[in-house]
């Protein structure tokens, strides 16, 4: 069985940084191709950035600039650095790993594996 953990979500105001992690154990991680999504109440969960086995990236244009998305394969442990955040920015963070061979579409599809969610809040 393959697991997901985030943390590192919280409130913050506007302006303000948060840095969100997801630990994987359970699977070889470079199996997979990894990336974040979100979710707001009422909304549909949405692509956040994702990242291939050599480090490009891809970034929603909604996030572009302010996100990074990072991994340490030792530490099997998937990052995403938030900096500038807005209030839209609120939302439950997932992480997900996805099949490689689509790792650069932003799509819910693909997506084998699923955290539980950390939250945040992004107030003005």
């Amino acid at each position: 069985q393959v697991q997901l953990v985030e943390s590192g979500g919280g409130s913050v105001q506007a302006g303000g940084s948060l840095r969100l992690s997801c630990a994987a154990s359970g699977y070889t991680a470079s199996s997979y191709c990894m990336a974040w999504f979100r979710q707001a109440p009422g909304k549909e969960r949405e692509g956040v950035a994702s990242i291939n086995r050599i480090g490009n990236t891809v970034y929603a244009d909604s996030v572009k600039g302010r996100f990074t998305i990072s991994q340490d394969y030792a530490k099997r442990t998937l990052y995403l650095q938030m900096n500038s955040l807005k209030p839209e920015d609120t939302a439950m963070y997932y992480c997900a790993a996805r099949d490689c061979a689509d790792w650069s579409l932003l799509d819910l599809g693909h997506s084998r594996y699923w955290g539980q969610g950390t939250q945040v809040t992004v107030s003005s």
